[in-house]
């Protein structure tokens, strides 16, 4: 199955189309979705928008050298095969005529697949070629390339992946009841945290940085910030204060977090144009039921 959306109000000769292919059934529990972007636009014209703070993702780029940098990075030409860690903050973003294919990485499966602590990467993003953890994964970009079609494109992807189970390490329960606990909405605090998980303090803040990239006070203000954005994002027309999150205090302490994590004012976010990320909310959470990835249920 393949959700699509073409983004709307582009300028004119510019096409953004973003589809969505939901993974294997025994990937669920370490990967969100797989996912395309393709960008049509005449020579010298480029589209840009930004991205929200996420979980870890693979993309194999291949057109015109897209930019990217997350928060306040200069902006650097992105590689063919680029990997980003767990995010922040922001990852600015512009690109010409190109096609990205991508793949979301839970906690889980970046301990699953991938050997070395997510704070490693945290808020970064690297040549996958470059780096001895990605190996395995570098030649997809040619077998990628290489595909008769969307559909078997991402089928490579997902079979990539589906092989590797077998000689992956053993999954860490904690993981998963860590990243259960930190999409309940109920969750306010580090102490609730641990004692869901029956961890010390100490022990959660070890955990929630080798698997999830930050100290879990960060990442607990980061989700409540996130559900605010994805109800925006499904509805833009709502206003702010409509939006946020009931552990937010006042609105206040709501713009102090878009600042945090967007790098800009919600005001200035609502009126810049979103030519990806916007049509894009709506295919994403038809395809795997949240707007965006940071929600994303483990196990789909």
């Amino acid at each position: 199955m393949t959700v699509g959306e073409s983004a709307s109000g582009l300028p004119a000769g510019v096409r953004v189309v973003t589809r969505f292919f939901p993974v294997s059934e025994s990937l669920r529990p370490y990967c969100s979705i797989i996912y395309l972007t393709e960008v049509e636009a005449s020579p010298g014209v480029r589209v840009e928008d930004y991205l929200h703070p996420e979980w870890a993702n693979l993309r194999f780029i291949e057109g015109e050298p897209a930019l990217a940098a997350v928060g306040n990075r200069a902006p650097a030409v992105a590689p063919n095969f680029i990997v980003t860690g767990p995010t922040s903050q922001a990852t600015h973003f512009t690109a010409g005529t190109m096609k990205a294919w991508g793949i979301g990485i839970l906690p889980a499966g970046w301990a699953k697949f991938f050997a070395l602590p997510a704070e490693e990467l945290a808020d970064r993003s690297i040549d996958g070629t470059q780096h001895p953890a990605f190996a395995t994964c570098a030649p997809l970009a040619t077998q990628l390339r290489q595909a008769n079609d969307v559909e078997a494109a991402a089928r490579i992807l997902d079979d990539h992946f589906v092989a590797r189970l077998a000689d992956a390490p053993l999954d860490d329960p904690a993981i998963f009841a860590a990243h259960a606990a930190l999409i309940d909405d109920d969750l306010t605090s580090v102490a609730d945290l641990a004692e869901k998980l029956d961890l010390s303090q100490r022990s959660v803040e070890r955990l929630s940085r080798r698997a999830f990239g930050f100290p879990p006070k960060l990442l607990l203000r980061r989700q409540r910030f996130l559900r605010s954005l994805a109800r925006f994002m499904l509805d833009p027309s709502m206003s702010w204060i409509e939006t946020l999150d009931y552990q937010y205090y006042d609105q206040a302490q709501f713009t102090r977090d878009f600042q945090r994590f967007m790098g800009m004012s919600p005001r200035a976010y609502a009126v810049r144009p979103k030519p990806i990320l916007g049509a894009a909310a709506h295919a994403r959470a038809a395809a795997a039921g949240e707007a965006v990835q940071g929600l994303h249920k483990p196990g789909g």
